[in-house]
């Protein structure tokens, strides 16, 4: 099986694994374990426009913050309070990527590597892709480790040289967590007042939930 990993574009027609662990990736798995249906959107109005129809929760940031009217921002902590059928989300980054994904789309970050790298591993016929979502079109350190956090659990398959050095970068956890905490969004984030939510997304294998992106509709799968 050849693993490669790759930052905003996915090419593979496989299964690709996005990878937004500030925090986009740690929300959607977050609010899986109570809302059943997730319905991502690139735009505020199309979340708005449509959230009526699904009697949905709305959840968003732009810059990391709030968007003004959503019930709540993209916040791992803040989505646990919520219990429903269907969240509508929109983000800056994550969104955007799950759109581009060609083949089967799964969610991964730090509190699900493990659950993630083993269902692509389960459903993938030759190729796994790692994606990294980035920020704003720039490279961001969390996404590379955590994309390395979920390829150390496929560290036997044939992994292509971006791969290999995201696995080699996560060998030391407590590098790891400074290098995260310290990173440009991380920075941002407490600024807004979401510190806590940066602490949560660093937690490893929390879940055992495997979110896919399918027909526009993210939900777990089983």
């Amino acid at each position: 099986m050849k693993v490669s990993l790759s930052f905003e574009r996915s090419f593979s027609k496989d299964v690709a694994i996005m990878v937004d662990v500030l925090r986009a990736s740690t929300t959607i798995t977050v609010a899986l374990e109570k809302i059943p249906n997730i319905i991502p959107t690139l735009e505020i109005e199309e979340a708005l426009a449509i959230a009526p129809e699904h009697q949905a929760f709305l959840a968003g940031e732009r810059g990391g913050a709030t968007i003004e009217g959503f019930d709540v921002g993209n916040s791992p902590l803040e989505i646990q309070n919520l219990r429903g059928e269907t969240l509508i989300i929109t983000t800056s980054n994550g969104t955007r990527i799950l759109e581009g994904i060609r083949g089967r789309a799964l969610i991964g970050s730090f509190i699900n590597a493990q659950a993630v790298a083993e269902k692509a591993r389960k459903i993938a016929t030759s190729h796994i892709e790692v994606v990294m979502a980035g920020v704003r079109g720039k490279f961001a350190i969390e996404d590379f480790l955590g994309a390395g956090e979920i390829i150390s659990h496929l560290r036997d398959q044939e992994l292509d040289e971006m791969a290999q050095s995201a696995c080699m970068a996560i060998q030391n956890p407590q590098l790891v967590d400074q290098a995260v905490t310290n990173s440009r969004s991380a920075r941002n984030l407490r600024k807004l007042g979401f510190g806590e939510d940066v602490d949560f997304c660093l937690q490893r294998d929390k879940s055992h939930l495997v979110p896919e992106f399918k027909d526009g509709l993210i939900r777990i799968l089983e």
